[in-house]
């Protein structure tokens, strides 16, 4: 099965690690278009949902959603999370532990899109895209 996005063994420690920290989690894409963009972490709820919302998948039990319009850029790229030392942005919950999630990209295959095409993500509201 192909996944739209996946998250490195790094990343993931810091997910579990920030999950026994303040519970639940839950990802969003900033609204950067390009390979080393930031994801944005927080705790299930603090962030809002729009109806356009794009959910993803999930990685490391949180899940990803991005907004519509960028996933529109995004369609034909498998993201992954991953780990790196710095500063992130000031809200996501791992800014204080000097790392920061980064997403890379690489663009599906022929054969990932073909699989791809069976299943439509889901918006925040549960319709299709």
């Amino acid at each position: 099965m192909v996944s739209r996005v996946d998250i490195t063994p790094a990343a993931a420690e810091m997910v579990q690690k920030l999950t026994a920290r303040h519970g639940p989690l839950m990802f969003h894409q900033s609204g950067g278009c390009c390979d080393g963009s930031a994801p944005m972490c927080y705790p299930q709820g603090e962030f809002h949902l729009g109806e356009q919302d794009v959910l993803l998948g999930e990685i490391a039990g949180a899940p990803f959603y991005m907004s519509a319009f960028q996933f529109e850029y995004f369609r034909h790229t498998h993201l992954t999370i991953d780990l790196v030392a710095g500063r992130g942005a000031s809200f996501s919950v791992e800014a204080p532990e000097g790392m920061r999630f980064l997403t890379r990209s690489r663009l599906f295959s022929d054969e990932e899109l073909a699989e791809l095409a069976k299943d439509s993500p889901t918006t925040s509201q549960g319709s299709t895209s």
